[in-house]
């Protein structure tokens, strides 16, 4: 192996989590790219609202968890705790999980952690936190056969040995290249899968929720999806901490049994999140109302836009059988014109 030259995981490790890695950046995440915490405080809103369903579910208990996994600088763990239903906010108790530093200014309620708590019971949402969690990438040679893909810091791709063990098991299950052409690629998410398990496995009971740019065993893409972000802008995967590096998801591989997929349009219509435009005869009876609906309603869309935002993909991953079924259609939950 040529000096400076590593698995796309371990440059990506160190090139996102280094001591001067992407994450460690003073700007943080949002300084890059936009997420739908950034987009509208009706996402945070929503997740308060799955919070409070499983705090019904749960027979509301003397301490309900909040763990906000892959926290950035706490945009969304803020955001719920300001929609938090008034009922509920005693016996709040909310974790951010991130590996960078606490941010300045941070509600003083929140418990900042590298890791989540163990044997809490409430709700554990991570958004856009797997995509994040390196991994291994194969290309197919001139023979068929799947190698590792070495990479060094410039970004300059080496082919590296053939794929075995656990990782050759992971690829033949979920994403199986045996007849693709040369050239096919494909991302070993056995990292994410071994994440998410020990993620889910520290609730006593409540709900796992992961929201992220995902693909299921149907749509694999033949050449991956392994790309930077910079400044708002999709850019060449570089590991030298100057970007994101980041990849889809097989959230299918993720899920655990009476697991749920669902898209992130459905399970925000379901919490209240509605992109209808208000009625027009608004704006003739209270035209600010009529104003603050239509905004809301944009926001919304943009949310819930099968080719955008609400193309996302949700994992619901129950632990116990409370919270097996919250994510149904309630349109009780959409709000009133005026808005």
């Amino acid at each position: 192996m040529t000096s400076g030259t590593r698995t796309w995981r371990a440059a990506a490790e160190a090139a996102l989590y280094g001591p001067h890695g992407f994450y460690r950046r003073p700007e943080g995440p949002a300084g890059h790219f936009r997420t739908a915490v950034h987009a509208s405080p009706l996402y945070a809103g929503a997740i308060a609202e799955l919070l409070r369903r499983v705090d019904s579910a749960l027979g509301s208990p003397e301490e309900l968890a909040f763990v906000d996994m892959g926290a950035g600088r706490g945009e969304l763990i803020t955001g719920v705790l300001a929609q938090c239903p008034p009922a509920l906010a005693g016996r709040l108790r909310p974790y951010a999980v991130d590996r960078a530093d606490r941010p300045d200014g941070l509600d003083g309620r929140v418990v900042w952690r590298d890791a989540p708590p163990e044997g809490v019971t409430g709700l554990l949402f991570a958004n856009e936190w797997l995509d994040n969690v390196p991994v291994d990438v194969v290309e197919t040679d001139g023979g068929g056969t799947p190698r590792l893909v070495l990479v060094q810091e410039d970004g300059e791709e080496l082919p590296g040995d053939p794929v075995s063990g656990a990782d050759a098991d992971w690829l033949a299950r979920w994403w199986p290249l045996e007849g693709a052409p040369p050239g096919s690629r494909a991302e070993i998410g056995r990292t994410r899968d071994e994440a998410w398990s020990r993620a889910v496995g520290t609730l006593r009971s409540g709900l796992a929720v992961a929201a992220d740019y995902a693909h299921e065993s149907a749509t694999r893409p033949p050449f991956g999806s392994l790309t930077g972000f910079r400044e708002g802008r999709e850019v060449r995967p570089v590991p030298d901490g100057s970007c994101d590096i980041t990849a889809h998801v097989a959230l299918d591989a993720c899920a655990g049994p009476g697991a749920t997929l669902l898209s992130q349009r459905a399970a925000l219509r379901a919490l209240g999140v509605d992109g209808r435009r208000p009625p027009l005869a608004l704006a003739s009876s209270d035209p600010a109302a009529y104003v603050r609906a239509l905004g809301a309603a944009s926001e919304a869309g943009e949310l819930t836009s099968p080719g955008g935002m609400g193309g996302f993909r949700w994992l619901l991953q129950p632990v116990g059988p409370e919270c097996a079924e919250l994510l149904t259609e309630d349109t009780s939950a959409r709000p009133p014109w005026p808005g």
